[in-house]
């Protein structure tokens, strides 16, 4: 397993590589991390997935997620990929959008060890993780950087796979794409979000503001944003 592959530059929509990977039909899904689970509902209105668990551990978001209520096979909880709360041998499919690294470093083994456990026998987890690099990177890093948590959660994927609780399918490298209209657009999206506490002094901000400005033309922003993908696999036998 590698963290990297700079070779690997091809840009992709992940959602549609992922619906277009994974056997979705009639499946019980688990996501974790589901954010404004603008993917959950992607998922749901493909009409093939069976029902979906989405779990969020920011109690604002997921407060906000529980006034959703036109996604009728979606169940919202509140909770993180370390206390997952669902029996064993319970779904087909365990997706992680760039969650695992915001899980605390303390328990990432735990987090692959329940969904290893709730995961039936020859499910499939589609962990997908940021790689520390790229141009959008080295302007989040002034205030956020997650060098070391991200490099935490790859080492938790290869001791899950080493140690033969999840099965290494598939790796993938590609690059997705991030557009800001504005500074404006990436302050509200990227700084002041309720899931951290992000707080810039005015010379950081002016920083930031500066580094992004160099990005900025009449159409916006555009960052490519290599991405790493650990299709994994329970064992059929334990």
């Amino acid at each position: 397993m590698k963290v990297a592959d700079p070779t690997q530059t091809t840009l992709v929509n992940e959602v549609k590589l992922m619906l277009d990977t994974l056997p979705f039909d009639g499946a019980r899904v688990l996501e974790l991390g589901c954010g404004k689970a603008e993917k959950t509902r992607t998922l749901a209105e493909t009409g093939h997935v069976a029902e979906i668990l989405a779990l969020e551990v920011d109690a604002i978001q997921h407060a906000k997620n529980l006034q959703i209520a036109d996604l009728p096979n979606v169940r919202f909880a509140h909770g993180g990929a370390e206390a997952i709360p669902a029996d064993d041998n319970t779904f087909d499919i365990v997706i992680l959008f760039k969650s695992l690294h915001h899980v605390p470093m303390a328990h990432m083994d735990k987090a692959l060890c329940e969904i290893a456990r709730v995961l039936k026998p020859g499910g499939l987890a589609w962990i997908s993780e940021p790689v520390f690099s790229g141009e959008l990177n080295e302007i989040m890093r002034l205030f956020h950087d997650e060098q070391i948590v991200r490099e935490a959660a790859f080492a938790a994927v290869c001791r899950a796979v080493a140690d033969g609780r999840l099965l290494l399918r598939e790796e993938r490298f590609f690059n997705t794409r991030s557009l800001f209209d504005s500074f404006e657009q990436f302050d509200a999206r990227m700084i002041r979000v309720t899931h951290s506490n992000h707080s810039l002094s005015p010379e950081l901000y002016r920083e930031v503001q500066e580094k992004f400005a160099k990005h900025l033309t009449p159409a916006g922003a555009t960052f490519l944003n290599p991405q790493r993908v650990d299709l994994l696999q329970k064992p059929l036998h334990t």
